[in-house]
């Protein structure tokens, strides 16, 4: 007699199961280790008996030598482990089958982060104090940390740092009063769509730069829409300088602006750096990033001084 073992995904509804998980759960005694199974309510609804029992591998193994045995898995990989091996001591063990009832689609984990924040915004005496204003030290040291392992291509690291940067994202969600994180999520996933008519609707796109030319007239609709008349709205004045020049000399030069108003901006070093950084747009090139590279070099030359200094002493 086979033991078939059912598995569920907790990031799934627990009523949706596979056609193929509900012909297992009608082929023979059902059981389950705890009457906090998620599964039980809906079964009980689907007319299937559950017998809730007292986890036992050996005892599970034997019955499934005499009968027909489903047990309803749930995140006890060390007990199905123990189940495998009473099995095989047996002197005819049963056929174990495993059947999927449910699987997790791309993006389930992030339900356990937003799982996660909650109880901590709970019951974390830290988590419950912070407010977005106490938060954005974090937010924009992660969003560097982010940066650095891509400049200097750690990509193994870059997952974690993501995760970092993920974190503050989901914990000013939480944070929120008047929205959540389903909100930030619908507001981009709308965003996103609207912005790609040649994915998503009837507009045609052949190119990188047709893409780009939709996308700011759809910004500029937008912007028409909420009453802002200049390109030159939305741009984040709190960035960095040198990117924040670099930015609105893109946005001025999209919308017409002539290059004389670029020049002779300001006085002193301030107006030495703006040319600079228009000087760095018109050939292609990120003033922000191409300064990064030249600071970590020093960095480089610095440490390998103070390596030698060491080593002379």
């Amino acid at each position: 007699m086979p033991l078939v073992v059912v598995t569920t995904s907790p990031r799934v509804a627990p009523g949706l199961l596979r056609h193929r998980a509900w012909e297992a759960l009608r082929s023979g005694r059902v059981l389950a280790g705890s009457d906090a199974h998620p599964l039980l309510p809906y079964l009980g609804e689907a007319g299937v008996a559950v017998e809730v029992v007292t986890p036992d591998p050996a005892a599970l193994a034997r019955r499934a030598v005499a009968e027909t045995v489903v047990w309803l898995a749930e995140d006890d990989e060390g007990f199905m482990r123990a189940v495998g091996h009473a099995a095989i001591a047996l002197e005819e063990p049963p056929l174990i089958e495993v059947v999927p009832g449910s699987y997790d689609l791309p993006g389930a984990r992030v339900l356990d982060l937003v799982a996660v924040m909650d109880r901590l915004r709970r019951e974390c005496p830290w988590d419950r104090k912070q407010t977005h204003e106490s938060l954005v030290p974090y937010l924009l040291e992660e969003a560097y940390e982010v940066l650095e392992t891509i400049e200097e291509g750690d990509y193994p690291a870059l997952r974690e740092e993501l995760g970092d940067l993920l974190l503050q994202v989901v914990f000013h969600a939480r944070v929120a009063e008047d929205f959540d994180m389903d909100d930030v999520a619908a507001g981009i996933v709308e965003k996103l769509v609207r912005r790609h008519p040649h994915v998503f609707g009837s507009v045609r796109a052949e190119s990188a730069d047709e893409v780009a030319d939709n996308w700011d007239a759809i910004k500029a609709a937008e912007r028409a829409a909420k009453g802002g008349e200049s390109p030159l709205d939305g741009v984040p004045m709190g960035q960095p300088a040198l990117s924040l020049a670099a930015q609105l000399l893109s946005r001025a030069g999209r919308s017409g602006a002539p290059e004389s108003l670029a020049a002779a901006v300001g006085q002193g070093v301030g107006r030495e750096l703006f040319d600079l950084v228009r000087r760095a747009a018109a050939a292609g090139l990120d003033p922000e990033a191409e300064l990064r590279a030249v600071a970590r070099a020093y960095r480089d030359r610095v440490r390998a001084w103070e390596r030698s200094e060491q080593g002379g002493s």
